[in-house]
């Protein structure tokens, strides 16, 4: 076999393959994350029999994606980004079996245990994100970043929209109509493993961690004047993973590397202490743990609501013979609130930059109070709820740039890897507490109490946003970590 030498010119061939394998698994894989946040509500009333466990689905999913985060990066730090992806989606894909043998047999906690998978395979199809700058170059990372967020939001507006043709599928396979969407999702899922398992060569984190320690290497040996000798180049083909030194000294760096980086991966007091030394820094976290948790709280109830207004009181308690109209109209609302989300995420990113990181976030608490006020008035309204899950959306996205912005830059060099997975943790746990407390609302206060207490939390955020505001204006020097 031909021996393969890696140039920078090599490096940039891997990495724009990795991007577009990223980001064709992306829109396979969020095919199936967007009908299950869809009618995941209306199969857990069905099944369960009460309104109660509606947000069961969207409370297990999101504790699926946060419990297994962790696990799933320490997985992608010792075998490569491949392993980590293939991993969790295979545990959607396995998830997406299980929802639809819920629905054939009628067992809720099959259902559950789908909706824990779909979970890890969000978990999984958000680091996809870090994998697609592993090996980018300083001034191409957020377009690398960005062609893989845009591929999330082409899966999963699209999801929700393959509600429809789906009932056709599971017709045609003999299965209730609602099963048939996740029959679609179980295919896209496949794709999207086989792309990962047999394309991702090299792997972008282990190759980026050999070049980096090569370099280190060769600048030891310049620092001592023994450096006389063309570096070796990488040879790709001793190790389809990530290639391997020839002639390159002993690792110890990239030993180090690797101990260093799981000791602070794994560390949540050590998160938390950096946390607590910021005041910046604890507004930015209660900005993305409150915009998470109003976000899935009154998105996960929406698809019942939708179902209750169109179709009439009692049609969840129905039966899986949904009307085709009423999953049509769903899957548009979660299709908007979803692009919401997602489309106008550079817009929120350069706002982040120009506003200012408290301002924006500001702007998106107040959007958001904004959004539960037009869905909880207009709740009669198709076009009012949709309006306000757009803005749903929208907020969101604000809050929640501009949160991780004001986070990373409060906290030290070193903990901001540590502190940033207390943030993915805390907002995964937002979000399932979110999703567990709206069914209960939902049943206790309705639709329009749902969104009040929404707007409650959101103005709570706000309110203190506006206090870090004017201390950082009248201490400018105090504040100026706050953006």
């Amino acid at each position: 076999m031909a021996r393969t030498l890696i140039t920078e010119r090599g490096v940039r061939q891997v990495q724009r393959r990795t991007v577009v394998l990223l980001s064709a698994a992306q829109v396979f894989g969020g095919i199936g994350t967007g009908a299950t946040v869809s009618i995941g509500s209306i199969l857990a009333v069905e099944l369960s029999g009460s309104s109660v466990w509606a947000g069961a689905v969207a409370t297990v999913m999101t504790l699926g994606a946060a419990l297994t985060a962790l696990p799933l990066a320490s997985l992608a730090d010792r075998r490569g980004r491949r392993a980590g992806q293939v991993t969790g989606l295979s545990a959607a894909l396995a998830g997406t079996v299980l929802i639809v043998l819920s629905v054939v047999s009628g067992l809720f906690v099959l259902l559950v245990l789908g909706a824990v998978g779909i979970g890890v395979g969000t978990a999984a199809s958000l680091q996809a994100r870090f994998a697609a700058v592993d090996l980018a170059d300083a001034e191409h990372r957020g377009r690398a970043l960005s062609a893989v967020v845009w591929a999330v939001t082409v899966g999963a507006v699209a999801g929700p929209n393959l509600i429809q043709p789906g009932t056709v599928v599971g017709l045609a396979l003999g299965l209730p109509p609602v099963a048939g969407p996740f029959v679609i999702s179980a295919a896209g899922l496949l794709l999207a493993i086989v792309l990962l398992f047999a394309g991702l060569r090299p792997d972008p984190l282990l190759l980026a961690r050999e070049i980096a320690a090569w370099d280190l290497a060769t600048q030891d040996l310049a620092t001592q004047d023994l450096a006389t000798q063309e570096p070796a180049a990488l040879d790709l083909d001793a190790q389809p993973d990530g290639g391997k030194m020839q002639g390159t000294p002993p690792r110890t760096a990239n030993q180090q590397g690797a101990t260093a980086r799981n000791a602070a991966g794994g560390s949540l007091v050590r998160g938390l202490r950096a946390i607590r030394q910021s005041r910046a820094s604890w507004l930015a976290l209660a900005a993305v743990v409150g915009a998470h948790a109003v976000m899935v709280g009154v998105m996960s109830m929406t698809p019942l609501h939708l179902q209750e207004l169109v179709a009439g009181p009692g049609a969840s308690h129905a039966g899986h013979a949904a009307s085709g109209d009423v999953l049509v109209i769903i899957g548009f609302t979660i299709s908007l609130h979803i692009a919401g989300m997602f489309a106008l995420s550079p817009v929120m990113g350069w706002l982040t930059d120009k506003a200012g990181r408290t301002e924006t976030i500001m702007i998106g608490f107040a959007t958001l109070i904004a959004a539960v006020a037009v869905a909880g008035f207009g709740q009669t309204s198709t076009v009012a709820v949709a309006v306000g899950l757009v803005l749903l959306g929208m907020g969101w996205s604000a809050a929640t740039i501009s949160g991780s912005t004001l986070l990373a830059e409060s906290v030290p060099q070193e903990s901001r890897v540590v502190v940033q997975g207390v943030s993915d943790m805390l907002m995964g746990a937002a979000g399932a507490v979110g999703g567990a407390t709206s069914g209960l609302i939902l049943s206790w206060a309705g639709y329009l109490g749902l969104n009040m207490a929404g707007g409650l939390v959101g103005a709570a955020v706000l309110s203190a946003a506006v206090v870090a505001l004017m201390a950082r204006r009248r201490s400018p020097a105090a504040g100026s970590a706050a953006g």
